[in-house]
This record gives C-alpha cells, sequence and structure tokens, in this order.
C-alpha cells in the first residue's frame, strides 16, 4: 500500500465576496462562470462566497484533502470539502460548502482509494473480474497529515480473493472510521464471466402452418355438422 502525502505547501482557492442571493442572482451567477459556496468556521456564522469554476473544479480534480480559501479583503484560511452539489444531468459543480479547519486538531475526512497494478494480478491475466467496491473511505487525523489518496496495491490477487479495509495499510496518525474493518469491502477478483449462447430458433414454414390451419377448421366444420345429427335422431327416438 502506498500513499500520496500532502504537500508540504498547501493549494490556494482564491474567492470574492458574495451579497447577492437569490435564484435568478445564481443563475446568472453560473452562466458568468462562477459558482456560489460556503464556508462554515465552527460557531461563528457562514460566510458565502463566489469563485470561478475552472479554479474550482483544477483544486477538487487534483484531489487536495486540505487547502487554503483566500476570499477577497481576508485572509486564507485551511478548509476541507464539506459537501459538493453536482447538477443532476450534466454532472457540473452547482455549490460547494467548506469548512475551516485548525491544523492543531484532528479532523475526519473522505479519502480516495486508488488502485495499483490491476493489469499484473494473476487473476486478472486468468480472465477474472476485478471490482472496485468502495472508493472512499473516512479516515480521522491532523488536516495536515491526512493524505491526499490512499493507494492499495492488487498485482497479487488470485480469482475470488476479496481485500477488505483491514488490509489497508495507513501512514503514521492516520486512523480509519470504521466498527469493523474487515466487514469494509475494497475489492474483490471475481472468476470469468460466462455468457450463455442463445438458443437457435426455430424456423417453421409458413405453408405447414397454413395447412395446419385449414386441417383444424375442417375438423372444426365436420364436429359442428355432425352435432345437428345425433341431435335430431335422438329426438326420433324419442
Amino acid at each position: 500500500m502506498l500513499s500520496r502525502p500532502m504537500s508540504s505547501k498547501r493549494a490556494v482557492l482564491t474567492a470574492a465576496p458574495r451579497t447577492e442571493f437569490g435564484t435568478r442572482t445564481t443563475r446568472r451567477l453560473r452562466r458568468d462562470g462562477k459558482i456560489p459556496g460556503v464556508v462554515y468556521s465552527g460557531g461563528e456564522d457562514a460566510t458565502s462566497f463566489q469563485v470561478e469554476s475552472r479554479e474550482a473544479r483544477v483544486i477538487l480534480g487534483e484531489g487536495h484533502a486540505l487547502f487554503d480559501l483566500q476570499i477577497e479583503g481576508s485572509k486564507a484560511v485551511p478548509v476541507v470539502i464539506k459537501e459538493q452539489q453536482h447538477h443532476p444531468v450534466r454532472g457540473d459543480l452547482q455549490h460547494i460548502d467548506l469548512q475551516e479547519v485548525k491544523l492543531d486538531e484532528a479532523i475526519q475526512a473522505d479519502v480516495v482509494i486508488e488502485l495499483e497494478g490491476g493489469d499484473d494480478a494473476p487473476g486478472v491475466k486468468q480472465g477474472g473480474v476485478l471490482e472496485h467496491v468502495t472508493r472512499e473511505i473516512t479516515v480521522e487525523a491532523l488536516p495536515t497529515e491526512i493524505p491526499d489518496n490512499l493507494t492499495l496495491d492488487v498485482s497479487e490477487m488470485e480469482i475470488n480473493d476479496v481485500l477488505s479495509l483491514a488490509d489497508l495499510v495507513v501512514p503514521d496518525g492516520v486512523t480509519l472510521v470504521a466498527d469493523d474493518p474487515s466487514e469494509v469491502t475494497l475489492v474483490t477478483l471475481s472468476p470469468p464471466r460466462v455468457e450463455e449462447e442463445p438458443e437457435p430458433e426455430v424456423e417453421t414454414d409458413p405453408e405447414l402452418v397454413g395447412e395446419e390451419g385449414e386441417g383444424a377448421e375442417e375438423g372444426a366444420e365436420g364436429a359442428e355438422g355432425e352435432a345437428p345429427e345425433e341431435g335430431g335422431e335422438s329426438s326420433e327416438e324419442e
């Protein structure tokens, strides 16, 4: 297991204060290439801001667990992502909530798990299916100790192998947040999937179908013609 440590120099997200609110204002903001956001700071009131959508995508895309928020007119503060809201169809970032943190107090954060060596796994070479079941886990540590991601080596996995959270080794100072790590499945390697061949369709001869239909009709007509005769004989006997 390898981990990418947090950079000693934090990334900075530059933003501007947001003083206008409302649905129309928010829509206009997004049309202009910006997104609204809120940063929470302990018991203090939340601060609203607006940020260039492109800059926010860069910060989030690089997977920074901790970065600085610099709102125009205020000093930069260390923050972590609290929540992201995306468009349900396009997937565009619509809103971002941040949480200001103290560097000397432990916090909980979600960290992405990346797999390494999947193509080299014996089970994969035999046609097995590698499935990444859990892609994020929650850890607890000082803000500066939270890794940007954790990498799990799966190069030794055989068919039917399962790796759980208990198999993940985290850096010193980082604690996994889970009641029973062995019950949290991270990766599975299943046997090759066998596709069932469709059964061949039985071709029917239209002429035979027609003949069978005519025969059935003739039989029905004959049965209908015989019924009255039996009825007539019965009434004459009576």
